[in-house]
């Protein structure tokens, strides 16, 4: 698929004012794959601004307009009234600068899908439908309207379905465009692959929910299932008290280990990614080594329910993970040097 010169412009504009990050990681990818993998993201970033962002926005207007956005993207083309809504919606303000300038170049975003193959708006519009449910599931699960009640999963089915569907999906979507589109991925088993792929993402978004537990609390939001705080004689409301840090963490330490067993799985499809496809190497090692420092520093904090922002690692610990990775070229030995050097210490 090839796009016009404007056309690439805006795309690269758009993700650099959206995310300067993830922006780094689609500008290494290969082009064959880099457009769609991209939209994707900008498409998916726009319906999680509609579903948590926008002060001005009720329950019941998130709900409407995820709706109206899941069935333009599975019609592989935007509705101009439903993109007017939502420009409408932005006009009446309660966005940040960033956020609302992407739903207004959301129309120029749908005109992009539309120049896809059949076969890429057919991936695109089946992950954009899973992760756009698992919106739909936070939202009916966690109401925004509500945040001074600490609502909570109920069941481990519901904590594997919401890892999925806002992030082992996305597993699943780069492994089919990988076997597509580049040569290299042809002798690979998506049916083996895909697998590792979801733990990957599930990884990773296991260690957002377990950086992020104490804010996500003070908005009302608990991931960790309640069947399982139960088992540990705990509720939702008890883990406002920072004091409740010694009986959480037996629990806080056996979702670490699932994390890190998920990331381990992860790093073994970063690993099976061909020696020469460096770019795609890069692209998977540079947020798995990020997880895997921060599940690192997660294990040996003293309180994480008295963390007044989430634990992080530096920028400039950021910038030695792409340095050193991206200038031996997506080493497996500079790579496991850092992966077994962090992995180690997750105490």
């Amino acid at each position: 698929m090839s796009l016009s010169t404007t056309d690439q412009w805006l795309f690269r504009t758009i993700l650099k004012r959206v995310s300067r990050s993830f922006y780094l990681t689609i500008a290494v990818l290969p082009s064959p794959v880099r457009t769609q993998i991209g939209l994707a993201y900008l498409l998916a970033r726009a319906a999680d601004t509609l579903a948590d962002s926008g002060n001005n926005m009720d329950d019941e207007s998130r709900k409407r307009f995820l709706v109206q956005f899941k069935k333009d993207v599975q019609q592989g083309k935007g509705n101009a009234a439903h993109i007017d809504a939502i420009k409408q919606r932005v006009d009446m303000g309660g966005f940040v600068p960033d956020e609302a300038q992407l739903l207004i170049e959301l129309g120029r975003c749908f005109s992009l899908l539309e120049k896809m193959t059949p076969d890429d708006q057919t991936a695109i519009s089946r992950v954009l439908s899973i992760l756009i449910g698992g919106m739909e599931f936070d939202l009916e699960t966690f109401p925004r309207a509500d945040m001074t009640t600490i609502h909570a999963l109920s069941e481990l089915q519901d904590f594997e379905f919401y890892t999925y569907s806002v992030a082992g999906c996305v597993g699943e979507f780069w492994t089919r465009l990988m076997c597509v589109h580049l040569s290299a991925f042809s002798s690979w088993d998506q049916a083996v692959m895909s697998p590792l792929a979801i733990r990957f993402g599930k990884g990773l978004q296991m260690v957002n929910i377990l950086r992020d537990i104490a804010e996500d609390l003070r908005k009302g939001r608990c991931y960790v299932p309640l069947v399982l705080l139960r088992k540990a004689g705990l509720s939702p409301e008890d883990l406002l008290d920072e004091g409740a840090w010694e009986s959480f963490r037996p629990l806080y330490r056996e979702l670490l280990s699932q994390a890190r067993d998920h990331l381990d799985q992860g790093w073994r499809y970063t690993l099976s990614i061909p020696r020469l496809q460096v770019r795609v190497r890069l692209a998977c090692m540079w947020p798995i080594l990020i997880g895997i420092q921060t599940l690192q520093r997660l294990s040996v904090a003293s309180n994480v329910l008295a963390s007044s922002h989430p634990i992080k690692i530096s920028r400039p610990e950021v910038y030695r993970i792409l340095g050193g990775t991206g200038l031996s070229g997506g080493s497996t030995i500079v790579g496991n040097i850092y992966w077994g050097y962090w992995r180690k210490r997750i105490v």
